[in-house]
């Protein structure tokens, strides 16, 4: 059983407090979301974020095949960190922390993602050249995304 990790630290120059006011609004990822992605919401995301809650989805994340996604916000320290996992979609495991500290003239944002690829080795031999540069582009898109939203850090 092979988990990958991705990790993406952004910087940006605002306070800890907008950070946290835009990232655990559950309705902000699809502002940060590529549109190819076909990201929908269906449900949960009308309240702000607390622990336990499910928040359904719909994307569309290879070749136009729209998937269902269900994800359990598990932990949440507000102004700080939480912590979102798939139970149900498209991969075998996926556990997302998001972490906000307060630096020099703003905040830096870490993300850190452990996943596992269905399809044991045919998933393992596909996510070199399909899953990584994917989750890459997406993360790359979502850096541009919180740039123009907020500016750049200096």
């Amino acid at each position: 059983m092979k988990i990958y990790t991705l990790k993406a630290i952004q910087n940006l120059p605002i306070s800890r407090q907008q950070a946290w006011e835009f990232l655990s609004d559950p309705k902000n990822l699809k502002v940060i979301t590529p549109d190819y992605m076909g990201f929908n919401i269906l449900s949960g995301a009308d309240r702000p974020m607390y622990a336990g809650q499910i928040i359904q989805y719909i994307v569309t994340p290879v070749l136009g095949i729209k998937t269902k996604w269900v994800t359990e916000i598990t932990h949440v320290k507000e102004g700080s960190y939480f912590v979102d996992e798939q139970r149900f979609g498209p991969y075998s495991l996926w556990h997302h922390k998001h972490f906000i500290k307060e630096i020099d003239g703003g905040v830096e944002m870490e993300d850190i993602i452990d996943y596992k690829v269905p399809f044991g080795i045919i998933g393992q031999w596909v996510h070199p050249f399909l899953v990584k540069p994917k989750l890459n582009q997406i993360f790359e898109y979502r850096q541009k995304k919180l740039i123009e939203l907020f500016g750049e850090y200096k």
